[in-house]
């Protein structure tokens, strides 16, 4: 009989470790991390704006069209829910935009110090 090999249970939530091992090998190009944070920021950002426009034209569709004004009421909270997530989103690639280039400046030698 042949040994049968482990099986690895996929999940979204959870890397497996040779992936995380194949990532974390060689030196990291901060550069490139900046880059790509400062370009899922703007994305980011750019969806926000389109899911809030789109959310007020919802609006006036639900004042223009009382007929659907139950539909245009969901599909605009649905859009404005949109909107604070991909806000959420933005501010996130920020910190992590912030948080990268502070690694890049310890592993360069230099040290910001906080007084407050």
């Amino acid at each position: 009989m042949a040994e049968e090999e482990p099986k690895h249970h996929h999940s979204l939530f959870h890397h497996h470790k040779e992936e995380e091992e194949e990532e974390n090998q060689g030196p990291v190009d901060y550069e490139k991390e900046e880059k790509h944070h400062k370009h899922f920021e703007h994305l980011a950002e750019g969806a926000a704006a389109a899911a809030g426009a789109y959310a007020l034209h919802e609006k006036h569709k639900e004042k223009k069209d009382p007929e659907h004004a139950h539909k245009h009421q969901i599909e605009e909270e649905i859009l404005a829910t949109a909107a604070v997530a991909a806000g959420g989103l933005a501010f996130h690639e920020k910190h992590e935009r912030k948080e990268d280039k502070e690694a890049e400046d310890k592993a360069e030698g230099k040290h910001h110090h906080h007084l407050f």
